[in-house]
């Protein structure tokens, strides 16, 4: 029992590391890929705003389809999408690119849903701990996405080779993920094991607030992975030192999610953990909006510290919910619409790019969704149950 669950827990952490590559790699690389194609900027908003609106549709479904195929063969199932977009979007031209990514993030928002109910379900005395360490491989995911890209992209000579080796991951992680899937334990198979609710979660003020919160995070998130490195290079940073401090801002979360989350979902309320990140990293887009030339390096080790809230986002969601079924529910909802959200940000973020010709204006809407983040996190940190 004890290597089954030790095997669960590597097809989880596997998994994990293939949330964000597909998404991180992209930034980076972002400029020569639009040089490649001759693509617009508005174009590279679409590409940037595509994870948010695809995680929302697929993160609705992903519920549906657990009760219907179960669990283990879904987030199976998800693995597998994401293996083939990351293969396809690397084929041909510019809508090429956008359909690819559209097929693998959709991949990603079903297994993003879903593996909250894994550790609700298989892990229950361990909720802080696990969300930690699958936070974690999340967010090391996405620094290596990152780092390692513009390292790939020499070694292989051109994007597309550097973009198309991450399939190969993904394949990996299908694999572990098909023998780890047999130790899932009942609670987590999809099957409800509560009676119905009776009222939606559509109606519940704290789930919205959840949502909220766990929207605009993702929001933020998306616009530093999409557009951090672009800004850097603008302001004479180079492509490898650029994806390098986009690395850095998803390492800094790891320490975060394996240390902090834990300590926090231990607690009655997570709201001071919430505020306490929020201010940092509020601090460190200040710096993005005002100079992001001036000190790079610290501008990314504040932002850095303050998107590990990410953490706290998952880890709400199981606390806030009594009961797998419950999670699912509510973890489908936050996602499905927080994404939904999230999907507005690197698009707006372009488009005000393109009308000011600058940055600040960008960044400033930013820090606008950023006070917004705040607030609804203290609320959604309070120890209550939807």
């Amino acid at each position: 029992m004890a290597a089954g669950g030790a095997l669960l827990i590597a097809a989880v952490v596997l998994t994990a590391l293939n949330l964000r590559p597909a998404i991180t790699s992209v930034g980076p690389l972002l400029g020569e890929m639009r040089g490649s194609l001759g693509a617009s900027a508005t174009w590279a908003g679409v590409l940037t705003t595509l994870p948010g609106l695809c995680f929302a549709a697929a993160g609705l479904a992903a519920p549906w389809l657990s009760r219907r195929i179960g669990l283990g063969r879904a987030i199976g199932l998800a693995l597998a999408v994401l293996s083939v977009g990351l293969a396809i979007r690397v084929l041909d031209g510019p809508y090429v690119v956008i359909g690819g990514t559209l097929v693998a993030t959709a991949g990603i928002a079903l297994a993003n849903v879903l593996i909250p109910v894994v550790v609700k379900g298989s892990f229950p005395a361990q909720i802080g701990l696990m969300t930690g360490i699958y936070t974690a491989a999340l967010q090391g995911g996405g620094a290596l996405g990152s780092a390692l890209t513009p390292v790939l992209d020499d070694v292989l000579g051109n994007w597309r080779a550097a973009l198309g080796s991450w399939a190969v991951v993904a394949l990996l992680a299908l694999l572990l993920w098909l023998a780890g899937a047999r130790h899932l334990g009942p609670p987590a198979t999809g099957t409800p094991a509560a009676p119905p609710r009776r009222r939606s979660l559509l109606r519940s003020p704290l789930a919205w607030t959840i949502t909220l919160f766990f929207g605009c995070q993702s929001l933020l998130a998306y616009v530093v992975m999409g557009w951090l490195a672009e800004v850097f290079i603008d302001h004479d940073v180079s492509q490898r030192n650029a994806g390098l401090l986009v690395g850095l801002v998803s390492l800094l979360a790891v320490p975060i999610s394996l240390f902090i989350a834990p300590m926090a979902a231990r607690q009655r309320h997570q709201s001071g953990w919430i505020l306490g990140l929020g201010v940092i990293g509020f601090v460190g887009m200040v710096g993005l909006a005002i100079d992001p030339g001036a000190a790079p390096l610290l501008w990314s080790v504040l932002v850095g510290f303050g998107m590990g809230v990410f953490s706290l986002a998952l880890a709400v969601i199981a606390l806030r919910a009594r009961t797998p079924a419950d999670t699912a529910a509510l973890s489908g909802m936050v996602q499905g619409f927080g994404y939904l959200l999230a999907g507005v940000g690197p698009l707006l973020f372009g488009l005000l790019r393109d009308v000011t010709g600058g940055w600040t204006a960008p960044w400033t809407m930013a820090l606008a969704v950023y006070v917004v983040q705040m607030i609804a996190g203290v609320i959604a940190g309070r120890n209550r149950y939807v």
